[in-house]
């Protein structure tokens, strides 16, 4: 009778035994735990660890970063934009306020489009030069990946067949990355303070062209960076458009009432033509790493 209930019992038990459970998720291949908060740190790291690696397997250690609007359009684009609205006005038998006022807009991008050619034409000029220095040295030109004069800075690089880069952010409104910049380079980036150290730290000359808000955050953090020292390398900065840059910001005035020295004034130069831009960098960055400028003999 005793062994009729154990062979029971152990039937009874083998019968309710739980089924085998799936193996767990290994934490980084859990999605929902990589996108929490708790994982933000995990985040963090992979923005600085996937981007050093690409940038090494792809051989960039030197950049020239141009910044600037993102709004400034190409002369062709704003040139047809402008065309189009007068076309209209001139059907119009009164011109109503909402297309005066796109026909005043559309005039001042065609008068601000000459950045955008002349950022372009600064990459080429930049991206040749730089294709005659031996690979492993040479200066690769980046930008903010979006539209405008990141737009602009990618297309000069590409026309000329040289590899450019592209930090793009993640932002409420779409941002495309332009089509210009080399696959390989083309990044985007949740976190906002990794983007700008990722400017900076390979970055051995910069261009700030106009720009807004984003132009003026990025132009004021490398300046006060270059200034308390907390940049150590040599670093150009070229600011594109003296009369933009001058009614946009008194310098003089700062340095009147005694906000910024005079010797502030020396952390930058300012520049209104491509050739001029160009000169000034080349000189620079030769003289400032003079063995990555090492220029391939003819031939090689």
């Amino acid at each position: 009778m005793d062994q009729l209930k154990s062979t029971s019992s152990r039937a009874k038990i083998s019968h309710n035994r739980p089924k085998e459970q799936k193996n767990p998720l290994k934490a980084y291949k859990n999605v929902e735990f990589l996108s929490s908060p708790d994982a933000r740190v995990i985040r963090m790291v992979a923005e600085f660890v996937e981007p050093l690696s690409r940038f090494r397997h792809q051989g960039i250690k030197d950049t020239i970063v141009f910044f600037g609007s993102a709004r400034t359009k190409s002369s062709r684009s704003a040139r047809k934009n402008l065309q189009t609205l007068r076309q209209q006005a001139a059907r119009a038998k009164t011109i109503p306020p909402a297309l005066a006022r796109k026909i005043r807009h559309a005039e001042t991008d065609l008068l601000m489009s000459q950045y955008y050619e002349d950022a372009s034409e600064l990459a080429s000029l930049l991206t040749k030069w730089s294709m005659r220095l031996h690979a492993a040295n040479r200066f690769v030109v980046c930008s903010g990946g979006g539209p405008g004069i990141m737009e602009a800075a990618n297309r000069g690089a590409k026309r000329v067949s040289g590899k450019s880069v592209g930090l793009n952010i993640s932002l409420p409104f779409e941002q495309a990355p332009n089509p210009y910049i080399t696959d390989k380079l083309n990044f985007e980036f949740h976190y906002f303070f990794m983007r700008k150290f990722w400017f900076v730290y390979l970055a051995k000359a910069l261009v700030m062209f106009p720009g807004g808000f984003g132009t003026l955050d990025e132009l004021m953090e490398v300046l006060t960076l270059l200034q308390t020292g907390k940049i150590k390398k040599k670093m150009t900065v070229v600011l594109y458009g003296e009369s933009y840059w001058r009614r946009i910001i008194n310098f003089s005035e700062m340095v009147r009432l005694r906000v910024i020295s005079d010797s502030d004034l020396k952390l930058f130069r300012f520049a209104n033509s491509p050739k001029e831009a160009y000169d000034y960098l080349v000189k620079e960055l030769t003289k400032n790493y003079p063995h990555e400028t090492t220029m391939l003999e003819i031939g090689t």
